[in-house]
């Protein structure tokens, strides 16, 4: 009569074998899919604040003086409106005559500023825009999510990066249909010309999965990116790199930013009908 036997050691560390095979087959896209819904997410937040921002130009207007000219009869029925007479040129036909209207204009928030290293300075990243009168404390820092109403974060758990033109945020002043942003976005760091994004007023950055470069939301600035392109999103200058992620085995580095911007024409069309 044949005894019932189990399974020898060799059969059980062929079966273990097979079981680690296959968990980790699983594990890696999952944990890819769970990747890709974070960059979802914060793409998703990136708009939102994007959307924000154009919001708050929307609601917080001054007003300026603007000159524009007509053609008027002898009977001067088309009489300027009082404004200092100094804002318009004053080489006109017999004909013609300035028209001084006084024009709302918009402006964009301030950053939340960056730690500029001063220890006299409080750089406490509380979400609210920093002015120093009517102008910028910095045209590069953080997301003022408070100020927006916006989300405080990316889906890594660290502050998104803002840099403005100052002029454009200017409380006193705002901007004209005239004016045109100084910010740019490459492919690249240092790129011969721009092209991906020129003239642009406001920029948002998260630093991606690494988030290298950024500070979480316990406050921790984080390691310095090890990439060209990385470092260029975070020096605080008007240049910004956008690309396709790679990882540090390609020649270019690693990079996992992700950048969008407000182009002129979207924020004028959406501020100044």
């Amino acid at each position: 009569m044949n005894q019932p036997r189990g399974f020898t050691l060799i059969e059980l560390a062929i079966v273990l074998v097979i079981i680690t095979i296959l968990i980790g087959g699983l594990a890696m896209p999952l944990s890819a899919q769970i990747q890709a819904r974070r960059i979802a997410e914060t793409r998703k937040t990136l708009d939102e604040a994007r959307e924000a921002i154009i919001g708050y130009a929307m609601s917080n207007t001054t007003s300026s003086c603007e000159c524009t000219y007509t053609t008027i009869g002898l009977d001067n029925s088309l009489a300027p409106t009082p404004c200092p007479n100094s804002l318009c040129p004053t080489v006109l036909t017999t004909t013609d005559t300035a028209i001084l209207t006084l024009e709302p204009r918009h402006h964009l928030p301030c950053p939340d500023k960056l730690d500029d290293g001063n220890p006299a300075t409080t750089d406490d990243g509380d979400g609210i825009e920093d002015r120093v009168g009517t102008d910028c404390a910095q045209p590069a820092g953080y997301l003022p999510w408070v100020t927006l109403g916006a989300a405080a974060q990316d889906a890594w758990g660290n502050r998104l990066s803002y840099a403005v033109k100052a002029s454009f945020a200017n409380s006193s002043t705002g901007f004209s249909n005239a004016d045109t942003g100084n910010l740019q976005v490459c492919s690249a760091r240092g790129c011969a010309s721009v092209d991906v994004a020129g003239n642009v007023p406001a920029v948002l950055v998260s630093y991606g999965p690494n988030g290298w470069g950024g500070r979480n939301v316990n406050g921790s600035t984080l390691a310095a990116p090890t990439s060209a392109d990385e470092l260029e999103n975070t020096n605080a200058d008007v240049n910004f790199v956008s690309r396709s992620p790679s990882d540090a085995s390609t020649a270019s580095g690693e990079f996992d930013d992700l950048v969008v911007w407000i182009s002129d024409g979207l924020l004028k069309s959406r501020v100044r009908p």
